[in-house]
Formats: C-alpha cells, sequence, structure tokens
C-alpha cells in the first residue's frame, strides 16, 4: 500500500494535562456507561474524518499558524448527547478565547479546502466521559479549571481505538 493511500481518521484537540485528566477521570466515578479511558480524554475543536496523507502537511502547518494562548475553560457540570448516548464534562459558558480558536481553526480548513464534509455548525466544546451511556444524574460535580495549553493533531486509530498524538503544540502567552 502506498503511503497515498492510506487515510488516517484525524481531529485537533485541546489536550490536558495531567491534573486536569485525573479530575476528569474522577468525575467518571460517578457516571453510567463505558468510560474513555483517562489518556483519551480531550476537547475535540475540529473533527476532520479521514485525510489523504498529502493532506497532512497542509494541517500541520495550519496547527502551527493557529492564533492561540493558553485558555482558561471551566468545566462545572455533566451533559449528555442522548443520540449517541455520550455522557461529557460540560462548560456552562465557553470561553471567548475557545471560540475564536474554533473560528480561526475552520477558517483555515476551509481556505485550504480542507474543511470537514461533516462537522456540525454548531461547536458544542466538552470532555466525553463516558460512551453507551444514560443521562448523568443531577448532581453536584467539583468544577474543573483547566488552563488549555496544548492543541494537538491525533490520527484516531480504527484498529485498536488507540489515539496517536501526530503533532504538538503548546500554547503561550505572547511576548
Amino acid at each position: 500500500m502506498s503511503p497515498d493511500t492510506h487515510c488516517p481518521r484525524l481531529f485537533y484537540a485541546l489536550w490536558p494535562d495531567a491534573a486536569t485528566r485525573a479530575a476528569l477521570a474522577a468525575w467518571q466515578a460517578r457516571l453510567e456507561g463505558k468510560p474513555v479511558r483517562p489518556d483519551k480524554l480531550h476537547l475535540t475543536l475540529a473533527f476532520l474524518g479521514q485525510r489523504p496523507a498529502g493532506d497532512l502537511s497542509a494541517l500541520l502547518d495550519i496547527l502551527a499558524q493557529l492564533p492561540a494562548h493558553p485558555m482558561p475553560l471551566l468545566f462545572d457540570h455533566a451533559s449528555h448527547f442522548t443520540k449517541l448516548a455520550l455522557a461529557w464534562a460540560a462548560l456552562a459558558q465557553p470561553s471567548l478565547a475557545l471560540l475564536d480558536l474554533r473560528t480561526a481553526c475552520m477558517q483555515r480548513l476551509a481556505e485550504q479546502g480542507l474543511a470537514p464534509r461533516f462537522e456540525h455548525d454548531r461547536f458544542t466544546p466538552h470532555v466525553t466521559l463516558a460512551r453507551q451511556a444514560p443521562p448523568p444524574a443531577i448532581g453536584d460535580f467539583a468544577p474543573i479549571a483547566w488552563l488549555a495549553d496544548e492543541l494537538v493533531l491525533v490520527e484516531s486509530l480504527k484498529s485498536s481505538g488507540d489515539y496517536r498524538i501526530l503533532a504538538s503544540r503548546k500554547l503561550i502567552h505572547a511576548a
């Protein structure tokens, strides 16, 4: 099989640090369903789907050029996607920085002719915590403050269900 026939499933995501990952994993204990492995917890910025290997260079350039700085995110409750049976950590108020990053990402993808064909118009930032899950019981979840400072391009490996980070970028404050 030539490299051009391999079409990896890709997505851009904000990748949690160890402390945030541990706090999100603690929420999972209060949810029913099949928990997502803690090493797979992330906030998807844009799901790109299957892409020819030839797109990778442009996708790496977009990752490197996105204007972004560390952004505070506050997860304060659990929510649910009924049709998909997913329980997830939710933000009562997504930060403007997060929404701006998502907009910039989608614009750059469109400029390169790489816009996802099945991306939803409405962006619901979340971290999936459990699959095959009923709606979470109403309850107190200790808020999780995350200073999101790592943006990644990830390949979803269909054979194993694992994720492989293809490229990572630390978000830093402008000097």
